[in-house]
This record gives C-alpha cells, structure tokens and sequence, in this order.
C-alpha cells in the first residue's frame, strides 16, 4: 500500500510512524505549514500524490471538503480524519457518489471507540424503558485541538438521540438555562495534552451509570485510520463510507 499523508501533525507524523513500522511505503506527504524534511510537496495537486494508492487526512477543518474533492476529482480513495466539517457530509456524499470517488469519513479512527459506540447504541436502546434516567455526553481534548465539539463526541451524542425516544435534539452550547427534557447536552473541556477522553453519563435520582471511553495515546487513531485505508481500496470500493463500514466489516455484520 502507497500511502499519501496530507497534515503533518502529531497525528500525521504517528501514521507515519507506524506506516514505515508496517512495511507500507509512504509516497507523498503534504503540509502547507511544516518545515519537516520528510514534507514533499505544500499543495494538494495530482502530481503530489502521483503512485498514491490511498491518501490518510489530517489536516484542517477549513480545508476539508475543498480536499475530499480533488482526491475524488483525482480517483485517489481517501480516509478522512479531519473533524470539525460534517454539517456538509451530505454535499459530499453527492459529489463521491457522481464522480465514483471513494472516501472513508470519521470522528474517530480507533476500534477501541467503534466498539464503545455500539455499547452506547444498546445502552441506549435499554435505557428506553428507564425513563427515570438522563442522559449527558462530555468530552476532553488537549488544549491545541482545532474543533469544538469532537467528532466522535458528536458520533456518540447522535447514537443516543437515534436510540433514546425522549431525547431528539443535541446541544453543545454552554447552558445557562434550565435544559429542556428533550434536548442531549454535549459538553466539551480543552485541557493540557490529554489524547481523548469521552463519556456517556446516564443519572438518575439514586445512581449513575457512565460508559467511559479514554484514549492513552494516538496509536489508536493512527492504526486505525491505515486499516481503514487498506480497507477501501480492497475490492476497488466506491462511495462514501464511514467507520460504522468497517466495523461491520470486521464483526461480520
């Protein structure tokens, strides 16, 4: 597999890392703002990714779509790690779909968090029948992260609106009323270097129940995001997938 990284950050310099621990080779990586040795182009152009078979994105939120749009106009598959861009999620799944692009999209790489959002899912699903419960979502994130919610803590706050009849609207605003009984609040914190923290909180008047999911480094992210750009371009895949399609894929669903 030759990979094209764009972003070069800590989590593009750890795909990297463990690319080259893996024996893929590593085409072409792209950076606008870093000085490292190993940035081969600053732009984003078909002869920069020229022999990529898959490019891995981690770059900028004000960037995204302009990009998932040349690798589709470039017939190079795509695995889209960027957050902080889905409300146009549907402005490109029309444009993969016309062009016959592939691009994998998600809030979050690590298999380890793919397997605590079914957990959600179900809990949720349960906790139908409890209605004595609330339900909260918080996520932490180190200090230089660019977005706000995270991408995985909006994947989670949306599972529990699609299984929970009581709760059909999510906020992540700062509350400084009395929230409604149908509304999901999602809280963020921004703090130090801490890689990912994320929780499910469900209270009640005598106990809480929180399904907790805490990241202690970027490896998870990063090896998941080179299977997943391993699994789209197996069998030449076209469309826009998530990471909900390789889960199923590897749990046989």
């Amino acid at each position: 597999m030759d990979i094209g990284i764009v972003g070069f950050g800590k989590m593009g310099k750890r795909i990297y890392d463990l690319a080259h621990e893996s024996s893929y080779c590593v085409k072409a990586v792209i950076d606008c703002f870093s000085d490292d040795v190993r940035v081969t182009s600053k732009t984003i152009s078909k002869e920069s990714l020229e022999g990529c078979d898959v490019v891995i994105d981690f770059s900028h939120p004000s960037t995204a779509v302009e990009n998932i749009k040349k690798y589709v106009d470039y017939s190079i598959p795509a695995v889209i790690g960027t957050t902080g861009w889905y409300e146009r999620v549907d402005e490109v799944k029309t444009y993969t779909q016309e062009k016959g692009g592939a691009i994998l999209w998600s809030g979050n790489f690590s298999l380890g968090v793919a397997a605590t959002i079914k957990i959600v899912s179900y809990a949720s699903k349960l906790m139908n029948t409890l209605t004595e419960y609330d339900v909260a979502v918080h996520e932490i994130h180190h200090n230089k992260k660019a977005d706000s919610p995270s991408g995985t803590g909006l994947m989670l706050a949306k599972e529990v609106i699609k299984n929970l009849d009581r709760k059909d609207e999510i906020d992540t605003e700062c509350q400084h009323q009395k929230i409604r009984p149908n509304v999901l609040h999602l809280s963020s914190s921004r703090v130090g270097s801490v890689p990912g923290i994320h929780e499910v909180i469900f209270d009640s008047d005598v106990d809480t129940i929180t399904i907790s999911h805490s990241a202690r480094s970027r490896d998870g992210f990063a090896s998941g995001s080179l299977s997943a750009a391993k699994w789209l371009i197996s069998e030449k895949r076209v469309g826009l997938f998530s990471m909900d399609d390789l889960i199923n894929n590897i749990l046989g669903e």
